[in-house]
Order: C-alpha cells, then sequence, then structure tokens
C-alpha cells in the first residue's frame, strides 16, 4: 500500500498511521488547496501532519518529538530513530523506577510534628495548701484541646496529667460518684473512676475512664452540669438553648430565653454560662440580648445578661462578656470577663458588685471552702479587642496571663496562684476533685484506650450459657473474656497485651488481688 508515516498527536494520546496513496487521494478529493498555516491552523505542534515527499518508496521522515511524544510512540509499540530499546523494555525501566520512587518515598520518616510547649508555675504554698485540703484540680483548654489533672506527689511535689480531647470546654465533676463529664468538639464524654476508694495504680488514686459517651455534633457547647434527677444539662451555644443529650436524637433542648424567636444553628446570643441551684439549672449568661446570627459580637463590652430560668427574668445587666455563673454560700458569682473583674450578682438591685481585679480574661470557676478558683486567659487579639480589660491592663502596667488563681471569696486577696507559659494561652473551665489527691485519665490517642479493661468480678460461672457480666456475650460462646474468681470489691484495672491468646496477669496495683485475662478458653472457670 505505499510507504507508511507515523503522526503522533500533540497530547501524546495515541499513534495512528496512514498509507501514502491514502493521504495522496484526499487531497486530491478537496475542492481547494489549502495553505500550509491554513492546515495548521488551530492544531497543536504535534497534531501538525508531516509535508508528504514526492518520490515514492522513500525511507518516511519523522518530525522531532518531544520526550512525552516518544513515550507515547513506544508504549503503542513503535521503535523510533536512534532507539536501541524496544517498547517493552522501556515500559519495564519506568515501571521499575516510579516503583523505586514510591519505596523511597514511603521509607522516608514523616516530618516531625511539633510538640506543644507549657510550662507550669505555682505560688509558694499552693501544693501544701492542696495536701492538706486532700483535693485536686482539672481544667480544660479548647485552645490545645487538653484536659489537665493537677494534684500532688507522695514526695511533696506537684504532680500534672493530661489528655487530649478536640475542642474540650464544660467540665463537670462529681467527689460523691468520683465521676467527671467534658463537653468535647461533637461530643460529651462520661467518665468514671476505675479504683476503689483507698487504692492506688502507679501513684495515682483515680483512673478517670471515659465509659459513655454521646455524640451531640458540633453545637458549640460550653458550661455543663448534672441535676439532682441525674440528667446532664450544657449550654447549647450554637442553638441559643439549654439542652440534654439524648439517645436517639443529637440534643433535646430544654429552654431558650424569650428574645431568641426561632431554634437556629446561628449562636445569636451566645448562651455560655450555666449555674445550678439547690441541683436545679437556675442561672444562664449570655453575652446580649440579640436575635440575629452572631449578632451578640457588637455588644461585647456592655450588653451581657444574667436571666433567671425558672421565671424569664434578667437579673443583671450591663456586663462585659460574662461567664462562668456559679451558686455558692447563698450567692450568685460570675466573671465579668470583658473588664477583669470577679464578683457576685446582688439580686436585690440587680447589680454587679466587684470583688477584686484579676490580670487576664476570667473565664472557668469552682470554689473550694471560702476560696474561688478562677482560670485566666491572654486575650485573643481580635476576639477580645475593645473591651475595657486591655485598657485596665495598660493602666496597671501589667500584661495578661493564662493560670488559675485562688481568690478568697471574703477579701478578694489572690492567695495562691499557677501561672502557664508557651504555647498554652487560654483556659474555658475549672473544677475541683475533693478526696483525689492525684487523677489521671485514660485518653483515645493511644492504645491504653483497648488495654485497660475495667471488670466487674462478679460474674455467672456455672457454664450454664448466662451472659456474662463482663462482656454481654454468652459464656458458652467463642471469644469471650473470663475472670477468674476475687472478691467483688477488688474490681480491676489491667494493662492488657495479648500474644498469641496467651493470657496477661493484670497485677499492677497495690492492695488488689491480680485478675486474668484470656481468650478462647475450651470452659469457664471453677
Amino acid at each position: 500500500g505505499g510507504v507508511r508515516k507515523v503522526v503522533v498527536s500533540g497530547d501524546g494520546g495515541g499513534v495512528y498511521g496512514k498509507s501514502w496513496k491514502r493521504l495522496k487521494a484526499m487531497s486530491k478529493n478537496k475542492k481547494k488547496k489549502k495553505s500550509k498555516a491554513d492546515r495548521n491552523e488551530g492544531k497543536s505542534e504535534g497534531d501538525q501532519q508531516v509535508k508528504k515527499s514526492k518520490v515514492k518508496r522513500k525511507e518516511p521522515k519523522f518530525e522531532p518529538l518531544t520526550t512525552p511524544q516518544q513515550m507515547a510512540a513506544t508504549t503503542m509499540g513503535y521503535k523510533l530513530p536512534g532507539s536501541t530499546t524496544d517498547s517493552r523494555e522501556v515500559r519495564l525501566q519506568q515501571a521499575a523506577a516510579a516503583a523505586a520512587r514510591q519505596t523511597s518515598q514511603a521509607s522516608q520518616p514523616p516530618p516531625a510534628q511539633r510538640v506543644p510547649r507549657f510550662e507550669f508555675s505555682t505560688s509558694r504554698n499552693l501544693v501544701s495548701w492542696m495536701r492538706e485540703g486532700k483535693f485536686s484540680i482539672v481544667f480544660t483548654t479548647y485552645q490545645m484541646g487538653k484536659v489537665f489533672f493537677i494534684g500532688t506527689k507522695e514526695d511533696g511535689r506537684l504532680g500534672i496529667f493530661e489528655r487530649s480531647f478536640s475542642r474540650c470546654m464544660g467540665l463537670h465533676t462529681d467527689a460523691e460518684k468520683r465521676s467527671m463529664l467534658v463537653t468535647s468538639l461533637y461530643q460529651v464524654w462520661e467518665f468514671h473512676d476505675a479504683l476503689s476508694r483507698g487504692q492506688k495504680y502507679q501513684g495515682f488514686d483515680c483512673v478517670m475512664v471515659p465509659q459513655v459517651g454521646y455524640t451531640t455534633g458540633d453545637v458549640d457547647a460550653h458550661d455543663m452540669g448534672v441535676d439532682k434527677n441525674g440528667r446532664i444539662v450544657f449550654c447549647n451555644t450554637l442553638f441559643s438553648c439549654l439542652a440534654t443529650v439524648d439517645r436517639v436524637k443529637s440534643f433535646r433542648p430544654l429552654w431558650t430565653p424569650p428574645f431568641v424567636s426561632k431554634s437556629a444553628a446561628e449562636d445569636r446570643c451566645h448562651l455560655n454560662g450555666l449555674a445550678l441551684r439547690d441541683g436545679v439549672p437556675r442561672y444562664v449568661t449570655c453575652i446580649a440580648e440579640t436575635d440575629v446570627r452572631e449578632g451578640w459580637r457588637e455588644h461585647r463590652r456592655d450588653g451581657g445578661v444574667v436571666i433567671d430560668i425558672t421565671t424569664d427574668e434578667v437579673v443583671c445587666t450591663g456586663l462585659s462578656m460574662p461567664h462562668s455563673p456559679r451558686w455558692h454560700q447563698g450567692q450568685l458569682w460570675l466573671c465579668n470577663s470583658g473588664r477583669g473583674e470577679f464578683g457576685r450578682v446582688d439580686m436585690e438591685t440587680k447589680t454587679f458588685i466587684p470583688v477584686c481585679f484579676v490580670p487576664g480574661y476570667a473565664r472557668g470557676m469552682t470554689f473550694f471552702e471560702d476560696f474561688a478558683l478562677i482560670g485566666l486567659s491572654k486575650p485573643r487579639a481580635k476576639t477580645f479587642s475593645g473591651l475595657e480589660l486591655q485598657d485596665r491592663l495598660e493602666a496597671k502596667k501589667v500584661s495578661a496571663r493564662c493560670g488559675i488563681l485562688v481568690v478568697n471569696i471574703h477579701s478578694g486577696d489572690i492567695v495562691h496562684s499557677i501561672e502557664v507559659e508557651g504555647d498554652l494561652t487560654e483556659i474555658y473551665d475549672v473544677s475541683v476533685m475533693p478526696n483525689i489527691t492525684r487523677p489521671m485519665a485514660i485518653g483515645f490517642k493511644t492504645d491504653e484506650i483497648r488495654r485497660y479493661i475495667v471488670a466487674d468480678t462478679a460474674m455467672d460461672t456455672t457454664g450454664t450459657g448466662s451472659t456474662c457480666d463482663f462482656c454481654g456475650s454468652d459464656t458458652n460462646g467463642k471469644d469471650r473474656i473470663l475472670a477468674p474468681s476475687v472478691p467483688a470489691a477488688a474490681a480491676a484495672l489491667s494493662p492488657m497485651s495479648i500474644a498469641g491468646g496467651a493470657s496477661v496477669e493484670g497485677d499492677n496495683f497495690t492492695g488488689i488481688a491480680p485478675v486474668n485475662v484470656g481468650f478462647s478458653s475450651p470452659s469457664p472457670p471453677t
């Protein structure tokens, strides 16, 4: 059929051939002969057809090809001029080179992540005060996504333990039940102490384990508490309401401010603080009485209010970004954060009475006897700009601090302090844990959450096929977890490492019986 010419598309998409006679016939059939410029108009360099030779049976002429074109041609099985390697070898070489690059990239260690840095310093007598009072301190920081536990060691030094929980804010502790609640980015977590009273684990007298989680979605949950009926109540800031958790829905609204006309995900008034009185939710704080999306931002300087939710009555106005209302010793206390003040509300005059000035953005508060523990944060330049706090700090020639202050509620004196330096600049909530001197918690970022098991050792060991109290499965089923008989009071927390189905003895505790944990035993223990 004549000499064949190779025409390569410019995008490397393929190669095709046309006979010499066919190309000649096609050109004769054209009504009007086009110039070379017309023929090549709108075409890429590779698509421009090669000029045909008038000499028959002459070796084909090839135009210079770029590297992508050569790859496309060799992929289709052509050997190009000057090439001594066929297409199969080229493809194998390219595949080997690509595999080598992937292996090299995979073997390289990931870039090191910067570890957050923070330093704690305390006033001289803080540790002795905590040891005498037999309590510990817990606080949350959504800025770093961590819960910090501050206790005292047996040698008299301060002991600090932290766990990571995304955007953790609201905090509630129950000394009697030895439990804790924490709001996070889209969940509310319920923690319980895995140790019995008097027991210790590696020097800790409390090991908080997350046992129950409620998925709320990202509703910007702030303060929270538990009423006298055991119901969890939290500030649903995004939907401008008080709410409770639900087993089916994300949340269940309990109360909405009277000036909010619609339940919408718009953060209309920034409802952030909650105070319980005699076990009943009673007071809330809002940044402003606004009813439009984020309308409160225009009233940060003096639009804050306190509302009695039982009567819908505003009991205090003119506040600057109020936070953390708490009922203690028959009075309502709160942080007037935008002015750097800690004080109480006079219910008769409906005014705020400052007790002391604090050098920072006050947020997060709890009480221990006659002392208030107040969280301090360093103001953010954009969000906290325009507040009176900055003017007062400059007038006193001090800079904002981050940490916890201990204030005598009668005199207003700051008697103890914890200061934090480094990457940690904001604290949200603070709580105390009476009768617990050195707490810790199990988190989700390490394997501890699957290796630590809390066992109720009272279980049916008769082998009659009843339900196992430990894992909820049938005791005659496969892959069950078995715990031999030990005193019922010796519930154990056991670091577990399973290797080839072998049981590991969890005897890392002081004063409790060891618990053996195993898998796929042929029959229950006797």
